[in-house]
């Protein structure tokens, strides 16, 4: 590839309208190279200036493999699937995307929620075996009172959105104590996930903090799957002590929908679509390509990490 070409390489089989519309709005200059599933990702990014990880894992070997690397950037706010370690070795900068989901995550959120309370896929179940009208009974928000562990742009977009519904809100930062994560657990009738994985929150929320939960309250994670233990979810979940759970992030992306956590009926999945709105997909894929051309330029790169 001659050097004033730049071959952007797209590290996942996955987020294609995104990939796809990058490629629509980058310069002449820049191509996007997709992942062969059928070989190790590290044997197909040696001409890559740019790595886009979306959500698949970055680690040092695919990172040092990359022998002409300019540029690691992520249409995403996290980063716990790139090795910043590595990258700074190489001295090569990472860039994230940070804060233009907030909106679409929290309406998400939201929406899941109500699909929860509401049992709506079970009044769908109804409508579709003509089996009554006005049947099943659900809940509303209205009066109740949602936990939010993370209170970063989307924890606090998600807060102004619950209380004009009419919920009490309760919410925990990365400084907050473990006394006030169980007085939200022993609280709440909803709690929602938005905090980033961390060594600190990998496995926050095991079957003692599922236990500490009312009897009959629901989950709703948008941050990471492994912030939840998944086997302490899934006895939660068939003991009946959980009304129920919303997950639109998964252990294993894509997730398997014939294994026994999805096969519950008070569980409702979603394919990591918090983010999946047109408006987001735009913002997303503007900043990732300003900062492959900043980059370029040697201009100032935004939202860089290291």
């Amino acid at each position: 590839m001659a050097d004033d070409e730049w071959e952007i390489f797209w590290c996942l089989d996955a987020w294609h309208p995104y990939r796809k519309r990058l490629q629509e709005v980058l310069p002449h200059w820049a191509t996007v190279r997709v992942l062969d599933t059928s070989k190790a990702l590290h044997t197909q990014v040696a001409n890559a200036k740019v790595l886009i990880p979306t959500t698949g894992l970055l680690p040092a070997e695919v990172i040092n493999a990359a022998t002409d690397l300019r540029l690691i950037v992520n249409p995403a706010a996290g980063y716990n699937n790139i090795d910043i370690e590595a990258a700074k070795v190489r001295g090569v900068p990472v860039c994230t995307s940070p804060g233009y989901n907030a909106a679409s995550v929290a309406e998400g959120a939201i929406m899941m929620m109500l699909m929860l309370v509401r049992r709506v896929h079970e009044q769908q179940e109804v409508f579709r075996q003509q089996g009554g009208i006005g049947l099943p009974f659900g809940l509303q928000l209205h009066g109740k009172t949602l936990g939010i562990i993370g209170m970063g742009r989307i924890g606090v977009r998600l807060a102004k959105t619950a209380e004009a519904i009419g919920m009490k809100v309760i919410g925990l930062t990365s400084t907050s104590s473990r006394a006030e994560l169980e007085a939200l657990l022993q609280t709440a009738d909803i709690v929602s996930l938005h905090c980033s994985l961390t060594p600190k929150t990998h496995g926050l929320i095991g079957q003692t903090e599922l236990q500490m939960m009312k009897k009959g309250a629901f989950i709703v994670n948008y941050a990471r799957a492994d912030v939840i233990q998944k086997q302490a979810l899934t006895d939660a979940l068939m003991s009946g002590h959980l009304g129920g759970a919303g997950l639109d992030v998964h252990w294993v992306e894509p997730a398997d929908p014939s294994d026994e956590i999805y096969q519950h009926p008070n569980v409702i999945a979603t394919p990591h679509t918090g983010v999946a709105s047109l408006e987001v997909l735009e913002q997303l894929v503007s900043v990732v390509c300003n900062n492959i051309v900043r980059r370029r330029e040697g201009k100032e790169l935004l939202h860089r990490l290291c």
